[in-house]
């Protein structure tokens, strides 16, 4: 980037954040999440480094936090409270470490990591050992009075065992708990529910009244005390924690190197869900507070720690090109192209715009900077565009009127509907993302049969269509590049393996539109046999429960279609289907589980296989038909949503239980 362009993006940048900075900071709401705003901060940050020159003593990389507001008293702070430079990877946090290593060459380094509270920054202030004030951060030099309303929080201890004049920084936060059975109760008034427990916390500070504060049951957490000497920073938490305040005790760690320091970062971050509040990362700093004194601060930022955050669900980045990808049923996709941009710990280059109206929705252009989030392994999304950072060079998308591969004529398939379809059955990209389902691990299971080795077979003319993978020899495979007799004969063992399947794995193969794996199961469980499928009218279908019309239109059409029965007999000549039993009823029968995140003690689809076992049944969606949603490491929009419904959560332990 040539300096003109970088000076007109850091003028767009620090006017966007300075804008959701007072949005966060002083009115305490925020249009992004946290991470997409610190994905901001970052790039800025990036561009001035690159170009020092122009950096100016009001950009917000220069500042702490927003203006107090008028409505509470000031108080000056005795010592500034500083903001911390953010990193987010292993690589970062290692250039900072051997920035200050610099600065203190033989100094013995000790890191202190304790848990990163995302809350309101708090100053209490004791004298005789009682409390004389409270404070917030506000400017990080002046902060707002908010005595009355701390004094209702029972974490905060009203009397210390300390005579000196000490001041204890902390952070106020409500627990994930009473933010749910809080935002429960504003549902059942009709209020706007909170849109996260920050948000919540720092509200309930700013109330004139203190009965409301005392009702949220606030927490505070300490993690500084300014006024007696300590040695170390693990000193002061022993103390803060003999004083009788909140510390964030076995999520602390003190870290003789970086190797410990990253092993203790992953193993918060695989198990920040069970934690009953909410981080956003760690805060690691030099043990030492005389090697700490001594790094000093530059600009608003102490040298001696750092805020090592998790890998961002969401991240700002910019889209380069919207592609149009045909599926396995001719569903058109626009797909957006992104400047590749670090998400969940990968590097995410592509993000699904699902149709035109959602592009329509979002008011996208190519070559707009947008925020794009990543929750588990759910592929990306488009949350938000920027506008404010467009330069005039954008161009709005349209989608294309004949299929972008076989040039036939697309159209919508239901009215109203949102969805455009190529309708030509013989269209060279749908057949092979056909192809490339029906051999997948949830259909037909071919191991070793993926799309490189399925183009490879359709370039040479060795398959033309699915039934011909199963006339497949090891003479034709073995003279084929990167075969030889071994790999052909393994492949055609996983061939003959297939030719043994479910009914639900079968029906799943076909790819017929809107029948997904839970759908699949439902039918097959429900007809137990493809000849009763293939029999079944209009009606009969519609009146399958998790089925409905869409769905029941989608596979009356689909098996009264020629091709279809065609490819159907070929397929009986090599499949043999195995028709599933009467499920027997078991302790789960009736109930409905959604599975979200990684489970350490079985796949998801052996948990799945294991509910229905004991008759219950397992769903992709969480809704307020959902009876439970098992939770484990790295959850999706599902956990989010299950705590919206209030349907009940459990984490792997008590699933483990209930299927003993």
């Amino acid at each position: 980037m040539v300096k003109a362009e970088a000076k007109e993006r850091i003028l767009k940048l620090r006017k966007l954040i300075d804008k959701y900075r007072y949005d966060y900071h002083v009115l305490n709401k925020l249009e992004i999440s946290e991470a997409a705003f610190d994905s901001l901060k970052h790039e800025l940050k990036k561009l001035e480094d690159e170009f020092p020159e122009l950096i100016t003593s009001d950009s917000p990389t220069q500042r702490v936090a927003g203006k107090p507001l008028k409505e509470f008293k000031k108080i000056r702070h005795s010592f500034p409270m500083l903001s911390l430079e953010d990193v987010f990877s292993e690589k970062e946090f290692s250039e900072w470490a051997v920035r200050i290593k610099k600065l203190s060459p033989g100094a013995d380094f000790e890191f202190y990591s304790e848990l990163k509270f995302d809350g309101l920054a708090l100053s209490l202030v004791y004298e005789n050992g009682g409390l004389q004030y409270a404070a917030t951060r506000g400017d990080g030099n002046i902060g707002e009075d908010v005595t009355q309303n701390v004094r209702t929080m029972e974490s905060v201890p009203l009397s210390i065992a300390e005579k000196r004049r000490v001041e204890v920084r902390g952070e106020a936060i409500i627990t994930n708990k009473n933010f749910e059975a809080i935002n429960k109760e504003q549902k059942k008034k009709g209020l706007k529910e909170y849109a996260n427990s920050r948000n919540l916390a720092a509200g309930s500070l700013r109330q004139l009244d203190p009965k409301i504060i005392a009702s949220r049951k606030l927490d505070f957490f300490a993690y500084d005390i300014l006024g007696p000497d300590f040695e170390n920073h693990s000193e002061e938490h022993k103390t803060l924690a003999k004083l009788g305040f909140k510390i964030g005790g076995a999520n602390e760690l003190i870290c003789k190197n970086l190797e410990e320091v990253f092993k203790h970062h992953k193993k918060i971050a695989n198990t920040r869900e069970k934690i009953p509040y909410t981080i956003d990362g760690l805060v690691v700093s030099v043990n030492s507070n005389k090697l700490f004194q001594r790094l000093g601060v530059v600009g608003k930022t102490p040298r001696g720690a750092i805020a090592y955050k998790f890998a961002a669900r969401e991240s700002s980045t910019v889209v380069e090109n919207i592609i149009v990808q045909v599926g396995r049923t001719g569903a058109l996709t626009p797909v957006a192209i992104l400047r590749p941009v670090q998400i969940g710990g990968v590097t995410v280059s592509r993000a699904t715009l699902h149709n035109e109206d959602e592009i329509k929705r979002l008011g996208l252009k190519i070559g707009d900077s947008v925020i794009v989030g990543r929750a588990g392994d759910v592929i990306p999304d488009i949350i938000k565009v920027l506008p404010e950072l467009r330069t005039g060079g954008e161009k709005n998308f349209h989608m294309p009127r004949i299929c972008p591969v076989c040039g036939k004529p697309v159209k919508k398939m239901l009215e109203g509907g949102v969805g455009v379809y190529c309708l030509n059955q013989k269209c060279p990209a749908r057949h092979r993302e056909w192809m490339y389902h029906f051999v997948s691990r949830k259909a037909f299971n071919i191991d070793g049969l993926g799309p490189k080795i399925l183009n490879a077979f359709l370039d040479f003319g060795l398959i033309q269509d699915i039934p011909d993978i199963f006339e497949l020899k090891e003479g034709d495979i073995a003279p084929l590049e990167r075969f030889g007799e071994k790999s052909a004969e393994n492949l055609v063992k996983s061939i003959n393996n297939a030719k043994k399947i479910t009914l639900a794995r079968f029906i799943y193969g076909l790819g017929i539109l809107h029948i997904g794996e839970e759908t699949a199961i439902d039918l097959a469980e429900h007809y137990r046999s493809l000849e009763k499928i293939e029999s079944a009218d209009f009606d009969e279908l519609n009146n399958i429960p998790n089925i409905g019309e869409v769905v029941a239109k989608s596979l009356y059409d689909w098996f009264r279609d020629e091709h279809n029965k065609n490819l159907i007999k070929k397929l009986l000549r090599y499949v043999e289907i195995e028709n599933p039993k009467k499920r027997a009823s078991g302790k789960f029968t009736g109930k409905t589980f959604v599975l979200t995140g990684e489970l350490e003690s079985m796949s998801r689809d052996e948990a799945k296989a294991r509910i229905r076992e004991l008759g219950g049944d397992s769903s992709e969606t969480v809704s307020k038909n959902t009876d439970y949603v098992v939770a484990g490491a790295n959850p999706g929009s599902k956990f989010a949503r299950a705590q919206k419904l209030g349907v009940k959560i459990m984490d792997e332990k008590e699933f483990l239980k209930m299927i003993k």
